[in-house]
C-alpha cells in the first residue's frame, strides 16, 4: 500500500461552460491533479474535448494534468496532448496494438506514460509491460459516462494490479476511476489504489472542499490500520 493518497477530481462532471472557474474550484478545495476525460465517440460513446480545449485550460493552473485518453488509435494524436500540456498521459490497454511502443513514445515526448484497462479487461494485457508505465488505472465502472455506480469486483482487480506490481518490485501509482465516494474511498484504499479520480462526487458535493478532505481522512485511517 503506497500511503501518501493523490485526488485526482475529473472535470467530466464540472459545468463546462465556466471549466476555468470549475478549475479555480479545484485548486482552492485541495485537489492534487486535475483528470481530463478525453472520448471520441468511438471508443466510449461520448465525445468531450481535445487538445485546443486543454492548451488553453493549462494556462490557468499549475496543477498537473492527467490526461485520460478514451480514444482509438491513441498514438497518431500523443504529440498534440503532449505539447498542450498534459503531464500524464493514459492510453487503454485495448486501444493499442503495440502498447509498450506507445507508452515510451509518451515518455519520450515528455509526459508520464499511463496505461487503463476497462473493468472486462485481463491484468495479462499489461502484465509484461507494468515496468514501462509509471500508472496503471483500473476502470471501475464502463467508461464513456460520470455519475455511474462503483463496480464491486474491481477491489480485487485493483488488489491483484497491486500484487502484480509488488511482486516485480515495481513502485507504481494505481489510480482509480469511476463510482468512487466518501462511503467506498477507505476499501478503494485498502485494495491498493493511491491515485482517486471523483467526479459527480466532489461537483455535486455541498462542500468541494469537505468532500476531498474526507477522502484524505480514510485513506489515513486505512494506512495507519494496515501499519497496526
Amino acid at each position: 500500500m503506497k500511503t501518501d493518497i493523490i485526488l485526482c477530481p475529473s472535470i467530466l462532471s464540472a459545468d463546462f461552460s465556466r471549466l476555468g472557474e470549475e478549475i479555480a474550484r479545484l485548486e482552492r478545495a485541495g485537489a492534487d491533479m486535475i483528470h481530463i476525460d478525453v472520448m471520441d465517440g468511438d471508443f466510449v460513446p461520448n465525445i468531450t474535448i481535445g487538445p485546443p480545449v486543454i492548451k488553453r485550460l493549462r494556462e490557468l493552473t499549475k496543477l498537473p494534468f492527467d490526461v485520460h485518453l478514451m480514444i482509438t488509435q491513441p498514438d497518431r494524436h500523443l504529440g498534440a496532448f503532449a505539447e498542450a500540456g498534459a503531464d500524464i498521459i493514459t492510453v487503454h490497454a485495448e486501444a493499442c496494438t503495440h502498447l509498450s511502443r506507445t507508452l515510451g513514445h509518451i515518455r519520450a515526448l515528455g509526459a508520464k506514460p499511463s496505461v487503463a484497462l476497462n473493468p472486462h479487461t485481463p491484468l495479462d494485457f499489461v502484465r509484461w509491460v507494468i515496468g514501462d508505465a509509471t500508472m496503471v488505472l483500473v476502470m471501475t465502472v464502463n467508461p464513456g459516462f460520470g455519475g455511474q455506480s462503483f463496480i464491486d469486483a474491481m477491489y480485487g482487480k485493483v488488489a491483484a494490479v497491486r500484487a502484480m506490481a509488488d511482486d516485480a518490485g515495481i513502485p507504481i501509482d494505481i489510480e482509480v476511476d469511476g463510482g468512487v465516494n466518501s462511503q467506498n474511498i477507505e476499501k478503494v484504499f485498502r485494495a491498493g489504489a493511491n491515485v482517486i479520480v471523483a467526479g459527480s462526487a466532489v461537483f455535486h458535493a455541498a462542500d468541494m472542499r469537505a468532500e476531498l478532505e474526507s477522502y484524505r481522512t480514510a485513506a489515513k485511517a486505512a494506512a495507519r490500520s494496515a501499519i497496526l
